[in-house]
């Protein structure tokens, strides 16, 4: 069977896109797909980095970018390739009948069926729900990713966001007085990866938090110099474990998400990187 590479670019979360992809790719049996997911390309700086990527795995192009200096670019490079670039769900599939070799099934709303990764789903729902905020240690190692942040970093959102694109995920709360379970540092399945934020958007989180629960707001929860050495801890730990680090602090769920997503299909194109111990980030 043919292997196809498949690169989805998009200037914003990508989520819409991979919707386009899946329904399209839905109409053929048993395709050999890689994706390649690209998120955020906002730039044409950021375009040249993934132009090279594409150039080494050549394959079909599908995206969705307004900037017409960007769309411009991308259509250019691919041009000189001589790769297809496509932007519409009809054009996509008419290109993946190209690529395939297949007649495309015409089923209207076959990717909604109720089938595996549907299932898959709602598992990664309850898995994730169930292991919040520190909660299942003993069953991490099923986990798809594991979030660690030190309080008000976003974690349970985003874990809970990723469970409804269908990962399973467990998210721990690091506290300076109360150091992780050891099971944490000896997964080797999961993706483990820090959140972080700036200390002074922590401190008005942490404030607002408390305000909204009528609490104290002059404690080390809320503390400037308490919080940065929170930080330090949290940055330590990831530092010396290799696991890469997201700064939450002008991200929305949705971009955390997607630059989470993106670290887990690098790693996942890449055995070595599923290796525990410290590596670059």
């Amino acid at each position: 069977m043919k292997r196809l590479h498949l690169h989805l670019l998009s200037d914003s979360t990508g989520e819409t896109l991979e919707m386009m992809a899946k329904a399209a790719l839905a109409q053929f049996d048993d395709a050999d797909i890689v994706r390649h997911f690209w998120p955020m390309v906002r730039s044409q700086q950021h375009l040249e980095r993934i132009m090279g990527e594409i150039a080494a795995h050549p394959g079909l192009v599908i995206f969705t970018l307004v900037n017409p200096e960007i769309r411009h670019l991308l259509v250019e490079r691919c041009s000189v390739l001589g790769l297809p670039a496509v932007s519409a769900l009809d054009a996509v599939i008419v290109a993946l009948q190209d690529q395939l070799g297949q007649e495309a099934k015409g089923r209207p709303g076959r990717q909604h069926l109720m089938d595996d990764a549907y299932f898959e789903r709602v598992g990664a729902i309850h898995y994730t729900i169930a292991h919040d905020d520190g909660i299942g240690w003993e069953d991490w190692e099923d986990a798809d990713i594991v979030l660690a942040g030190v309080s008000r970093t976003s974690k349970t959102p985003t874990s809970i966001y990723l469970a409804n694109r269908g990962y399973k995920v467990a998210n721990i709360p690091l506290v300076l007085e109360s150091p992780p379970p050891p099971a944490l540092f000896s997964l080797r399945r999961p993706l483990i990866v820090g959140l972080v934020t700036a200390p002074e958007r922590l401190v008005q989180i942490r404030r607002n938090r408390l305000l909204t629960l009528n609490e104290a707001t002059e404690t080390d929860y809320v503390d400037r110099e308490a919080v940065q050495r929170e930080l330090k801890f949290a940055r330590r730990m990831f530092a010396d474990n290799g696991w890469p680090v997201i700064d939450v602090s002008r991200r929305s769920i949705e971009e955390t998400a997607a630059a989470i997503l993106r670290l887990y299909n690098e790693r996942d194109a890449d055995p070595a990187a599923r290796e525990p111990g410290p590596k670059p980030i």
